[in-house]
């Protein structure tokens, strides 16, 4: 009666393995493998006959072994689980992933957990590895990371040009100029106004002075080098902060862009529209107490060029 009884006891247990919806592997230690419960046999697309006594390395060559294998002798030694999470490594198995999340996860994201089985003598003599699916979490927690990383860069951003808008660009100035303070470094500012720009509005309409705008703002990011800080400052006015750069190097840097925009002809309803504008370029000295005198004197030299005939650029002296 007790053997009929272990004997069902034994077909419930099998049963429960073959039915939970998560993969389960038993493997000798030397990682061959004696258990593979229908989880594994459906995304891995080996059945259990196949898979039996044979290496995991093997049959998976995708695992990283020496990272795996000091995971479990860990574990083994200490006679404690392990863990191993998706954000830290996707995946163990590489399955494809049938969630219902089309196109937002090619494979399985997988936790495990590594667990050390003793025999009756107390010798662990077997590993345990339970799977599980996590793709939905994975995706539902990146996809919220991808929107928080948009709302941000939104935040810091002008919505019509994508450069940044004056608010966060002065940070950078403020931050900038504080690092000049501490290490003498040397620090140079661009301002650019689009000349005759409320011209442009009237005679072409509001569409076109958008498309003037963005035209320059794009010029100036092409030119621009990634350690750069490229903002729209105001309607029609641009300010490029260049750190460590000399009022030499700010001038050439400016002269190309003018250039560059002089070149830049815009189709707009068939006409060909060409605008131009005017530079002024300043760097900090000694001088200088705060980070807006450095604006004021940018700011200064661009109405200079305002004054002496637009299309030009004026370093302030």
């Amino acid at each position: 009666m007790a053997a009929q009884f272990d004997i069902n006891e034994l077909h419930w247990l099998l049963d429960i393995v073959q039915s939970i919806d998560v993969g389960l592997v038993v493997m000798d230690r030397d990682y061959k493998i004696e258990v593979w419960n229908s989880f594994m046999e459906n995304h891995s697309g080996f059945g259990s006959d196949k898979v039996n006594q044979q290496s995991l390395f093997e049959l998976f060559p995708e695992i990283d072994q020496a990272w795996f294998t000091q995971k479990v002798e860990t574990s083994v030694m200490l006679g404690t689980r392990a863990f191993t999470i998706w954000e830290q490594r996707p995946n163990l198995f590489r399955f494809k992933s049938y969630q219902p999340i089309t196109g937002l996860a090619d494979e399985m994201y997988q936790n495990v957990t590594i667990l050390p089985l003793s025999s009756i003598t107390g010798k662990t003599d077997r590993v345990c590895l339970i799977i599980y699916d996590v793709t939905g979490v994975a995706v539902n927690k990146r996809q919220l990371e991808s929107a928080n990383t948009k709302l941000q860069e939104l935040a810091l951003r002008d919505g019509l040009t994508g450069l940044l808008n004056r608010r966060y660009w002065e940070s950078c100035l403020e931050h900038e100029f504080a690092r000049y303070q501490r290490y003498d470094n040397q620090v140079s500012l661009v301002m650019m106004d689009i000349d005759q720009f409320k011209k442009i509005n009237d005679s072409f309409g509001h569409q076109a002075g958008d498309e003037v705008i963005r035209t320059a703002a794009r010029l100036t990011e092409q030119l621009a080098r990634e350690t750069d800080f490229c903002g729209r400052y105001g309607g029609e006015e641009f300010a490029i902060l260049l750190p460590d750069t000399s009022l030499e190097g700010a001038e050439q840097f400016a002269e190309r862009l003018r250039e560059s925009i002089e070149r830049q002809q815009i189709e707009h309803q068939g006409t060909p529209l060409k605008f131009t504008v005017s530079v002024g370029v300043a760097g900090i000295t000694p001088d200088i107490e705060k980070y807006q005198d450095l604006i004021e004197r940018a700011d200064k030299a661009l109405y200079r060029s305002k004054a002496e005939g637009r299309n030009r650029t004026t370093v302030w002296q």
